[in-house]
């Protein structure tokens, strides 16, 4: 039984071995799926429990020094840590925060006497920096478990090229993997050590905290489990039947908005897909979505593990770099520094208001995200540093920024992944092209413009609430 846990397709057995015979409990280093449903992580590390008559318990260490995370990213991450500790406490299952400098995994192993870790893969470099080190260092067994994934990373061995070559890889799985078992609970529960600091009862986990608080939190979305179930249903009662003809639709509230909390790991996605799947909606809608939480998303992860060079125009396709070197010289109508685009201070109002979108709210709609990335590519001199200012933005502001949805909607703009080769044009050479015109075309790009211009948000606003000089 013990054995079959590191047989599923899920689980990397990074070092191998036989459970601590001393040791009196398994942890869960709980690191991208922030949870306590639907979490394949911590469901391995039960049933390993369960195996060995051990307690379970969960060890997240908040770090300071994520690359570009900031007050935004963390605070949301904290609005979470309550949902996480009440769906532990049901199932029977320990609960450990600490922040830096206390964060460290290895000293709290040996002050529990693990028999086993277990911990979460993420294809980001930073991470999976950290968990080879850890894998170099204990000699525990340590397992990571997708859990943030319908099917298992493992079983596509190579990067992707495009969506249609994902599609039947994925497909020929989804009846295997789209189905949550049922929640089991440790059979041992947990008993804290005196010696072991649980969570902290501190009402602000940030509060004196060494983090770049340079970019506030949002009022627009809060984090945690319920409140992403509470989306969740939402969106499949009120908005998912017309998915299909309105999930390009900026202007309206056509999407679920659901991407910050499968970043942090708040809900799974195949909660997400079973949701969609029973909610009655027409098939073509379901289907629309489903292609783009399992399909879609799923090939950016594969991008991401597969590729080195996710995060720059390197990772790109060599048909794209050699257009856009080819064009490199031409004149390009507007060129804007990266504090210009920051601020929003362009021409073009359809992009202020996306740029603006994404500063207030820590989100923006899909369709105008791609329309925002290519026109970084088409102001800027050089391609490599559009990219870059596209990565720094894309990750300083939004919620679900740093992750591998952003960076391959980034690499698809400006570098032409998983795309093919268009009618060449000025500055883009065979890369997609988007003009303010076309996309304009597409929907009601005013009524977005004034949800995000700062003079209309002013009339719209009562009195009693405009700013006064």
């Amino acid at each position: 039984m013990f054995e079959d846990l590191t047989r599923d397709p899920r689980v990397r057995v990074r070092t191998a071995g036989p459970p601590d015979p001393e040791g009196r409990c398994v942890v869960y280093w709980m690191q991208r799926a922030h949870r306590a449903v639907d979490n394949p992580a911590l469901d391995t590390a039960i049933a390993a429990g369960n195996e060995l008559g051990r307690p379970v318990v969960v060890f997240l260490g908040l770090v300071p020094f994520v690359q570009r995370a900031n007050l935004r990213h963390f605070q949301f991450l904290a609005e979470g840590v309550a949902d996480i500790a009440d769906g532990l406490a049901r199932r029977r299952v320990g609960f450990v925060l600490r922040r830096y400098p206390d964060h460290r995994l290895e000293p709290f192993l040996e002050e529990v006497r693990a028999a086993l870790v277990v911990g979460d893969e993420s294809p980001l470099r930073q991470f999976e920096g950290w968990r080879r080190r850890v894998a170099a260092g204990v000699r525990l067994p340590f397992w990571t478990v997708d859990a943030d994934v319908v099917v298992p990373s493992a079983l596509l061995l190579k990067e992707q090229y495009a969506a249609r070559t994902m599609r039947p890889r994925i497909h020929a799985h989804l009846d295997r993997f789209l189905r949550i078992p049922r929640a089991t609970s440790a059979r041992v529960a947990w008993q804290r050590p005196q010696s072991t600091a649980s969570l902290s009862p501190a009402p602000d986990l940030l509060a004196g905290w060494p983090i770049d608080r340079s970019v506030g939190p949002v009022t627009t979305f809060r984090g945690g489990t319920r409140e992403a179930r509470r989306r969740l249903a939402a969106f499949t009662r009120r908005t998912l039947a017309a998915y299909d003809r309105t999930r390009n639709d900026p202007s309206a509230p056509g999407t679920s908005e659901l991407s910050p909390y499968l970043h942090f790991g708040h809900i799974g996605p195949r909660e997400v897909a079973l949701a969609v799947k029973t909610a009655g909606a027409p098939a073509e809608s379901a289907a629309a979505f489903l292609e783009q939480l399992i399909v879609r998303r799923e090939l950016a992860v594969n991008f991401v593990i597969f590729n080195p060079h996710y995060d720059s125009l390197r990772g790109c396709e060599p048909w794209a770099r050699t257009t856009l070197a080819a064009h490199l010289r031409d004149r390009r109508p507007h060129l804007y520094s990266e504090s210009r685009l920051e601020s929003a201070a362009t021409h073009d109002r359809l992009w202020n208001a996306a740029q603006r979108q994404m500063v207030e709210a820590g989100w923006m709609h899909g369709y105008v995200r791609m329309y925002w990335a290519k026109k970084i590519l088409e102001w800027t001199r050089d391609p490599a540093e559009a990219f870059q200012i596209a990565v720094r933005l894309n990750d300083r502001y939004f919620l679900d920024g740093r992750d591998p949805n952003g960076y391959t909607n980034i690499a698809w703009a400006i570098g032409g992944k998983h795309d093919r080769p268009w009618p060449p044009r000025e500055v883009y050479g065979t890369v997609r092209s988007m003009s303010f015109e076309s996309t304009r075309r597409k929907f009601d790009a005013e009524a977005y413009i004034a949800l995000w211009d700062p003079a209309t948000k002013a009339r719209r606003m009562p009195p009693s609430r405009r700013r006064t000089r």
